[in-house]
């Protein structure tokens, strides 16, 4: 399914598209609505992910004018408003907008979000659980379980197994890991990522050995056929 990300900062927009692409969305950016109203011209997203502070038109003002255009009336919006602006998110909701986030947001949360407007707007096209074997990760109720038990994992551990289940069989260096999972600005050492992983493996138990290690890169969810 294709997500568009309308959002000026770089930085911010690059890791939602390497974050959609890499969890199975077909994923595209767009620094202003100028742009993306020239790509709107030759297709329609599935979803739009729509940053209110932007250059020119501002966020606001292009989804007064998607809600009011017969074409994209029905594409699902998610606004992505700044920490504190009640007025904006109040006022994104009034015009239309399926849901928002608050900004500083989490990759993992910005998936779940996307998915559960999928949900509701395209529930055909999406599958929700991420499941290898008897592991499975329910991103609705936040839940991991194996073999039919739940298990207890911190919130760095579950969006550590999230990002593998998502994508198993690719490689994540330590550097892609904390910058996803902890954020660009955490301060610390690619040791944190070391021993997060220790932990959840032995947190999945027999489950834990398709986290393998690959010597001088990082880890990946390995499953042998």
């Amino acid at each position: 399914m294709k997500i568009w990300c309308i959002e000026d900062d770089a930085g911010i927009r690059d890791i939602e598209v390497y974050t959609l692409q890499s969890t199975g969305f077909t994923a595209r950016g767009f620094s202003d609505a100028a742009s993306f109203r020239a790509a709107l011209e030759k297709e329609l997203p599935d979803l739009i992910l729509l940053d209110i502070m932007l250059p020119g038109e501002d966020g606001i003002a292009l989804l007064k004018s998607l809600r009011g255009n017969t074409v994209t009336r029905g594409v699902p919006v998610i606004m992505a408003t700044a920490k504190g602006m009640e007025y904006d998110k109040i006022q994104s909701l009034d015009l239309g907008a399926d849901d928002y986030l608050v900004k500083p947001f989490g990759m993992m949360e910005m998936v779940s979000r996307v998915k559960a407007v999928l949900r509701r707007c395209h529930p055909q096209k999406v599958k929700s659980l991420l499941q290898i074997g008897g592991l499975a990760l329910d991103p609705d109720k936040h839940t991991v379980t194996a073999d039919g038990q739940r298990l207890q994992l911190t919130l760095k551990e579950y969006e550590l197994l999230g990002r593998f289940l998502s994508h198993p069989g690719i490689v994540f260096t330590r550097e892609q890991l904390m910058n996803e999972v902890w954020g660009e600005d955490y301060v610390g050492e690619s040791r944190t990522v070391d021993m997060h992983i220790t932990t959840l493996r032995q947190k999945l138990g027999e489950y834990g050995k398709f986290i393998e290690t690959v010597r001088g890169v990082g880890y990946r969810l390995e499953v042998t056929p």
